[in-house]
């Protein structure tokens, strides 16, 4: 049992972490960035808790905020937590790429011998199931110079935190652990990475998954979240044409399609799911997937094709 101190709690909250033996010689960072974490309703607590039992040190690049970001940050763990202070640039409002950009300051900041990196977003959870997959896999391709990074499974919670969606526009798998010094940065609007000229990495596939909350927020701080982030993707005129100016997003006009989610939330999320899962209610039964959703569905259910974007190459291992 490890306990983890919970911000601005004065009490210790026990976890259950599966015992690990990571091996002393290898050494692994976790890195990510954050803003106004609290203002937006980002669990960056439980995310960076989630990969700290397979770190030494986590570097957290943090954005200037307009809340208590940065004394929550420090909070969680003051002797792993590397914190590297960074301005935003607001002026990126293409596709994204200020949060590739901040990823990238977090990434140049991992130690230079560091064996892996793993990189957890704001959203983002790793299962702690997931931490003794990660670690035999990061053991076993460490020394394989084929490979530049591990690929996980992803859970996309939308609503609540009782569904997850699962029309084909939600990406089911990604990289979150690459290896440093490799020419190594984040993609685009900091979803993937790519190395060199826009190559692809070579990755393995791993049985870790990642729960992904970043479309589960009380749906003021959802609309918040929307009139902010959309700034960085479009300009002025685009988000006063497409982003309503109302009070709470509205989730249900956003579903193309919904599961229920039938498995367990990480350990680390629990008092959040428990505290803040407010009423959403979704027919399961009805969608709104458009032909080509419905054909890559078919595909790949009946026939073994997956057109899903992919912005990584599965290796074969040369070990």
């Amino acid at each position: 049992m490890q306990r983890w101190a919970l911000p601005g709690t004065g009490r210790a909250h026990c976890v259950f972490i599966p015992e690990l033996a990571i091996f002393e010689s290898m050494k692994t960072t976790g890195f990510t960035f954050i803003r106004n974490a609290i203002l937006y309703d980002y669990p960056i607590v439980e995310a960076i808790q989630s990969i700290l039992p397979l770190c030494q040190s986590v570097v957290v690049a943090l954005g200037d905020s307009m809340d208590e970001t940065e004394a929550l940050v420090r909070s969680i763990d003051p002797k792993k937590i590397v914190v590297i202070p960074t301005v935003w640039d607001e002026s990126l409002r293409d596709g994204g790429r200020v949060l590739a950009e901040e990823t990238n300051k977090a990434l140049e900041a991992v130690p230079d011998d560091s064996d892996w990196a793993i990189y957890i977003q704001g959203d983002e959870v790793l299962h702690e199931q997931s931490l003794p997959v990660l670690e035999t896999a990061m053991d076993r391709y460490r020394h394989d110079e084929s490979i530049d990074g591990l690929l996980l499974n992803y859970h996309h919670f939308y609503g609540s935190y009782d569904y997850i969606g699962v029309s084909p526009n939600w990406y089911r798998h990604e990289i979150r652990v690459i290896k440093p010094r490799r020419n190594i940065y984040s993609y685009r609007d900091a979803q993937g990475f790519r190395k060199g000229a826009e190559e692809k990495l070579s990755v393995v596939a791993t049985e870790a998954w990642i729960h992904h909350y970043g479309w589960v927020k009380p749906p003021e701080a959802m609309q918040r979240k929307q009139e902010t982030f959309n700034k960085y993707w479009h300009d002025d005129d685009w988000v006063e044409a497409n982003i309503p100016k109302v009070t709470n997003f509205d989730y249900a006009s956003h579903i193309r399609q919904l599961a229920r989610f039938s498995g367990a939330h990480p350990q680390v999320m629990e008092r959040r799911v428990a505290s803040r899962n407010w009423e959403f209610d979704c027919d399961i039964s009805m969608n709104r997937l458009t032909l080509r959703d419905k054909l890559k569905d078919f595909l790949r259910e009946h026939c073994g094709i997956d057109l899903s974007y992919r912005n990584y190459i599965i290796a074969k291992p040369t070990r």
